[in-house]
């Protein structure tokens, strides 16, 4: 949910904002791919194919998922991941999933406690093992990581980094947090130089992709 809405009329000039805060080339490559997708969420039957190439990405992963028409009370229960959610909350556990050492990995929820589509809160909030700041520090490597995903997968990356808020604090902290968690997930190897990013046009997801090459100099390839 969006913290502070964006009209639309400002949209682009935000953006440009944010970018020009970015001073690290790496930080502003994973920006442009990012960019370059709509921002807005993708209507049937666009939906439900990014649904599908986002369960085939959790399965190439090695990320267990239930089978359709499975009853599920967090999108991760410690066994499988739910499936009937959107596109983007899918790349978003998977993230959490890759990001978890094994032993968060069967908890509820990864023990970060409820998240915005939990069913059973308490069940969740009781399994939380994390401390408040290292749960934040995890929610914003996931979400990014997820973005970044979508990004790489032609869906709509854009709608994601707006609705997880990482243009609030623009005149503050925004471009800073932004280029933070841009290094730690290269730091740990989940950015790389080589990392492939195929987004499609933005407000053309059907048409054909252009690659880019996420590089030190920020160079497209």
């Amino acid at each position: 949910m969006i913290l502070t809405p964006i009209p639309r009329d400002r949209l682009a000039g935000l953006l440009a904002r944010f970018a020009a805060g970015l001073r690290d080339p790496f930080a502003r490559r994973v920006f442009d791919v990012i960019h370059a997708t709509s921002p807005d969420r993708a209507a049937e039957p666009d939906a439900e194919t990014h649904r599908m190439a986002a369960l085939e990405f959790a399965r190439q992963r090695g990320v267990p998922v239930h089978p359709p028409e499975t009853e599920c009370r967090f999108n991760w229960d410690g066994v499988a991941l739910n499936g009937a959610t959107e596109a983007y909350v899918i790349l978003h556990e998977v993230a959490h999933f890759v990001l978890a050492p094994p032993e968060r990995r069967g908890l509820v929820d990864f023990g970060l406690g409820s998240g915005p589509d939990t069913i059973d809160r308490e069940t969740a909030d009781r399994a939380a093992v994390l401390p408040l700041l290292p749960r934040e520090k995890d929610e914003a490597a996931a979400s990014l990581l997820g973005i970044v995903w979508e990004a790489q997968l032609g869906q709509p990356a854009l709608a994601s980094f707006l609705d997880q808020n990482w243009l609030e604090g623009i005149d503050r902290s925004a471009a800073a947090h932004f280029g933070t968690v841009v290094d730690e997930l290269r730091s740990v190897g989940l950015l790389t130089r080589t990392t492939l990013i195929s987004p499609a046009p933005r407000h053309h997801p059907r048409s054909a992709r252009a690659a880019y090459s996420i590089s030190d100099a920020g160079e497209t390839r």
